[in-house]
C-alpha cells in the first residue's frame, strides 16, 4: 500500500510525538495504582517513621495507597538497588537517607551510582542525632561520660544501626575527638539496637531522634547531648557536642527519590504534594515533635544537577 507524501509526513510527525504524549498521559493519570515507598532500614527505625508519615499524606492526596516497603540490608544498598532497577514510572520511590551518601565512600563495587541513578523528588528534613545512654551508666553530662569511659577503656558497648551507618560514623567521630575507647556493636538496624540499649545489654548509642525521643521522655534512656551545631528545642537540656568539642557536627538528611528517567511531570507532581505536606500545620508540627527540621536542600540541588545533565545530553544528541 502506498501513501501520498503529505499523509506520510503526517504519520511521521504523529509517530515522533508519541513519546511526548505518552509521558504527558502517564503524568496526568498518576497515580492510578498503589505506590511502593522503599525504606532501606528495618521497620521501627526513624526513616520508617518518617516514610509512613509522608506516605499517609500522599495516599490521602493522590487517592492511591503509598505503602512502605522496608528492605534493610547491606547498609541500605539492597533497598536502594531495588529502586535503581525499578521501572521509572513513579510507582517505586525511595526514602533517601544519609547512608546513601556515606556508602559511596565505603563500597568500591556498588552496582549503581546514587547521584546518577536516582532522580531527586523532594527534600523532607535534616535531623540531628542524640547521644543517649542506658540509665545505669553513671554519667549525666558529657564530661562525666568521658571521664567514665577513660577510666573503663574498652568496657562500654556502643550500639549502632550497622557498620558504616550514620549512627556508627557519628559515634566514631565522637570517639576520635573525645579520645575514648568504646566497643562498637553493630546491629542490623536502629530499631533492633534500641531494645538492647534499653535493657542494658549495650550502654550507649547515637540514636536518631524520631525513634529515641519517646524512650528519653519516658526515662528509659538518658540524653547526654545532640550532634547538631546548636541545642535543639525538643531537648532543651541536652547540650550540643560542639560545646565540648568545637567543630563536632553530624546531621542526618531525609528526602524522596525515584529511578532516573522518571517523567519530569510525575516528579513535579510528587514534589508539589510533598512540599504541601511539609507546609501543612499538623504534619509540620508532627515533624517538629520528632526533632525534624525542614532545612535540607539536597533534593533541590540534585534536581539542578539532573536538569543540567539532561540539557547536556540533549545538546549532544
Amino acid at each position: 500500500m502506498k501513501f501520498p507524501r503529505r499523509t506520510l509526513l503526517h504519520l511521521a510527525a504523529g509517530a515522533a510525538a508519541l513519546p511526548i504524549m505518552s509521558c504527558v498521559a502517564r503524568a496526568q493519570t498518576y497515580s492510578s495504582r498503589p505506590v511502593r515507598l522503599i525504606v532501606t532500614v528495618a521497620a521501627g527505625g526513624s526513616p520508617d517513621i518518617i516514610a509512613r508519615l509522608i506516605g499517609q499524606w500522599l495516599s490521602e492526596r493522590l487517592g492511591q495507597p503509598f505503602f512502605v516497603d522496608d528492605r534493610p540490608g547491606a547498609s541500605g544498598n539492597i533497598g536502594t538497588e531495588i529502586v535503581v532497577r525499578a521501572s521509572p514510572d513513579g510507582y517505586t520511590l525511595i526514602l533517601a537517607i544519609s547512608a546513601n551518601a556515606i556508602n559511596a565512600s565505603l563500597y568500591d563495587n556498588l552496582n549503581f551510582n546514587f547521584i546518577r541513578d536516582i532522580a531527586p523528588v523532594a527534600s523532607i528534613s535534616t535531623i540531628p542525632l542524640v547521644m543517649e545512654v542506658n540509665p545505669s551508666v553513671p554519667a549525666h553530662t558529657i564530661p562525666e561520660f568521658v571521664a567514665y569511659a577513660k577510666a573503663n577503656p574498652g568496657k562500654i558497648n556502643m550500639a549502632s544501626g550497622g557498620i558504616g551507618s550514620p549512627l556508627h560514623v557519628t559515634g566514631e567521630l565522637f570517639k576520635m575527638m573525645a579520645g575514648v575507647d568504646m566497643i562498637h556493636v553493630p546491629y542490623r538496624s536502629e530499631a533492633l539496637a534500641l531494645p538492647d540499649l534499653i535493657s542494658g545489654q549495650v550502654q550507649m548509642m547515637f540514636g536518631v531522634m524520631p525513634a529515641s525521643l519517646g524512650y528519653i521522655r519516658a526515662g528509659k534512656l538518658r540524653a547526654l547531648a545532640v550532634t547538631s551545631a546548636k541545642r535543639q528545642e525538643i531537648l532543651p537540656d541536652a547540650p550540643a557536642l560542639n560545646e565540648f568539642y568545637p567543630g563536632y557536627e553530624a546531621n542526618g538528611c531525609y528526602g524522596i527519590g525515584a529511578p532516573k528517567a522518571t517523567p519530569t511531570e510525575i516528579i513535579e507532581k510528587l514534589n508539589k504534594e510533598i512540599n504541601g505536606a511539609l507546609s501543612d500545620p499538623p504534619i509540620k508540627g508532627r515533624l517538629a515533635d520528632l526533632g525534624c527540621k525542614r532545612v535540607c536542600g539536597f533534593a533541590h540541588r540534585l534536581r539542578k544537577v539532573h536538569r543540567r545533565r539532561s540539557r547536556e545530553v540533549g545538546q549532544a544528541d
